[in-house]
């Protein structure tokens, strides 16, 4: 089993390049997502995150703005500015965050566990408001705060 590779929510994220292994903390990870991942609207307050999209389709909202982005494209999240993704493919979707400073890293590290396999976890269901209480507030001490819910389906 690799240790690297974990169960993130309803993810599979694997470190490519840990924040601790580099003298400037920046950490590369890899994300597997299933249709329909979308975290919440959120803001991180103490490092940009960029997003590059290796497979899928994904609708990507920066600020008040929404794109469709997909393979090869990369979006700058830069810190203190509300963002989330949605994934649109039936497949799901595949890419790599870059941040620095290792803040979203160890809070992919606190709430993730080791994965069994390389496939993505079983869907466990809509969060109760407990859940996402505590979720938040895992997030409160990485530097990220949720300031809206996350994208749902076109209609």
């Amino acid at each position: 089993m690799n240790p690297n590779h974990l169960w993130f929510l309803s993810t599979a994220v694997t470190i490519r390049i840990s924040e601790s292994d580099g003298q400037d903390g920046v950490s590369i990870l890899e994300h597997r997502v299933p249709f329909g991942d979308s975290p919440p609207l959120h803001i991180h307050h103490t490092e940009d995150e960029i997003f590059q999209i290796l497979e899928g389709e994904f609708r990507f909202v920066l600020q008040d703005q929404e794109h469709r982005i997909g393979p090869g494209d990369i979006r700058l999240a830069p810190k203190g500015v509300p963002h989330t993704y949605r994934a649109e493919s039936p497949e799901g979707g595949h890419f790599l965050t870059t941040t620095v400073h290792g803040d979203f890293e160890r809070f992919v590290r606190a709430l993730a566990h080791p994965a069994p396999n390389p496939g993505l976890p079983e869907p466990a269901g809509a969060p109760t408001p407990e859940a996402i209480q505590a979720l938040a507030e895992t997030a409160a001490r990485y530097g990220i705060e949720f300031v809206g819910p996350p994208l749902s389906e076109i209609s």
